[in-house]
């Protein structure tokens, strides 16, 4: 399904391609790569409150901004709770960002592969190949409790709004 809801890049639209999640939906699982190429599932981490961080790349300067804050913000966090961030970089380059920017408290995830995250939560950018800016939070039991999909890929999310619905989750 393609939706041009849409996202601008430098003011210019991009689609979206694949099934929009809404809040209340049980999570879609899908299938992503590690650092170390392992297959990892969303339902893997059931049990957990994820916080799922969706970017173009790790080697942009929003991405990094956007990582390293969700990775400052984890360790004040509980131990239920798991950050992912989640993009189209190849695992290794994602293994030598994290090394080189000190990131321990946020998982990063590849989708290149199969795409399966982008077309199950609807944030494949069609013309690009790479996945919106978008932060969604998924609870314990697996449903969806919040969305947040950034207008403008060039912007940073909005952090305290994400972490506040976090807080809300956890109880």
């Amino acid at each position: 399904m393609e939706e041009k809801k849409v996202v601008t890049m430098k003011g210019n639209p991009l689609t979206l391609t694949g099934n929009p999640v809404k809040v209340g939906d049980p999570a879609p699982d899908f299938e992503v790569l590690a650092n170390d190429l392992s297959p990892v599932r969303l339902s893997s981490f059931a049990g957990k409150i994820c916080l799922i961080s969706s970017v173009p790349s790790l080697d942009t300067s929003v991405c990094d901004i956007q990582t390293k804050t969700f990775n400052e913000k984890a360790k004040a966090l509980k131990d239920n709770i798991v950050v992912l961030t989640i993009s189209m970089d190849l695992p290794f380059a994602q293994k030598r960002w994290c090394g080189a920017a000190g990131v321990e408290n946020v998982r990063t995830f590849s989708d290149h592969r199969k795409a399966e995250f982008g077309e199950a939560f609807g944030v494949l950018i069609k013309e690009l190949r790479l996945l919106a800016r978008a932060v969604f939070i998924v609870d314990a039991k697996g449903k969806i409790r919040y969305i947040q999909i950034v207008d403008e890929l060039t912007d940073e999310p909005n952090y305290e709004e994400a972490i506040e619905a976090l807080k809300g989750i956890e109880g």
